[in-house]
């Protein structure tokens, strides 16, 4: 499958061939006019390459949006969202459920939410660190660290969370 970025909408272009009436439902959704705040939102496969893309299409709007890939607002951002969308994969997956991410901006913060569809599984939000034998719980001490604030808030109309994480633009 092709996982190039199509120039003219910043959407992967294997998610606008579509194969059936119910796969042409819109996967992509970011709005750029002049009236409203930009946003970028899309489901991705629950698995390591679906997490890959998701933090990949981050950096790619970022860049699209005005914070080039090498600015510290990209850096930062797009290191949270590996974070996140690993943590969505690992410990909120559930068979046959995607996580969903969402990229927002004002003129003064960045923010980037990640829900799935497992409730009872909420991040600590705690910011000491693992034992030094600890396998994880390394990746939310990053977040804490780098965004401004963060938190996790119950998934409104259906089970699951969303893990958010606020950045600050300098």
């Amino acid at each position: 499958m092709n996982s190039e970025i199509s120039p003219a909408s910043g959407a992967p272009t294997h998610a606008l061939a579509a194969t059936t009436p119910e796969d042409r439902r819109p996967l992509v959704h970011h709005t750029h006019h002049p009236s409203l705040l930009p946003e970028f939102s899309m489901r991705f496969t629950s698995s390591r390459r679906g997490a890959r893309l998701a933090r990949r299409l981050v950096s790619y709007r970022l860049d699209a949006w005005g914070h080039p890939y090498d600015g510290h607002a990209n850096e930062a951002l797009t290191l949270i969202t590996a974070e996140l969308v690993a943590n969505a994969v690992r410990h909120g997956h559930v068979p046959g459920r995607d996580f969903h991410l969402r990229l927002t901006t004002t003129a003064s913060t960045l923010r980037v939410e990640v829900t799935d569809t497992r409730a009872e599984r909420l991040p600590l939000l705690s910011c000491q660190e693992p034992s030094d034998d600890a396998e994880s719980g390394r990746g939310l001490l990053i977040v804490a660290r780098l965004a401004t604030r963060w938190d996790a808030t119950p998934r409104v109309g259906a089970p699951g969370k969303t893990v958010w994480a606020d950045l600050r633009l300098r």
